[in-house]
């Protein structure tokens, strides 16, 4: 796995569509780290999923229903959350804004 440059500039980070109403963009990774903005129109949903790798997240801006191995939670700008490996877990965007998350290791599926 490659790293990513060392300095990334917002108008150079290629959107992808990572679902209906939601995007994504890589911020920065090498292969032990990966740094990710993923923004949601209001209503959309990131499914509940799992995934090895350990995750920490930051609300950037809006309202999300965050739900982790079960448990829900409204999370809004400047609150966090913490997804251990393995546990299941999504959101609901309930008004329109961007989570950053990041992940150890970085998820190969992304790049």
């Amino acid at each position: 796995m490659k790293q990513s440059n060392i300095f990334i500039l917002n108008n150079d980070i290629p959107k992808e569509n990572a679902g209906e109403g939601v995007t994504r963009r890589m911020l920065g990774y090498d292969e032990n780290i990966m740094l990710v903005k993923v923004s949601f129109e209001s209503g959309a949903i990131g499914a509940v999923h799992h995934h090895p790798h350990v995750q920490a997240s930051y609300i950037e801006s809006g309202k999300f229903e965050v739900t982790i191995d079960g448990e829900k939670q409204l999370l809004e700008k400047g609150d966090g959350f913490f997804v251990p490996s393995n546990s299941p877990h999504g959101v609901v965007c309930i008004e329109e804004g961007a989570i950053i998350d990041t992940f150890t290791p970085a998820r190969k599926d992304f790049l």
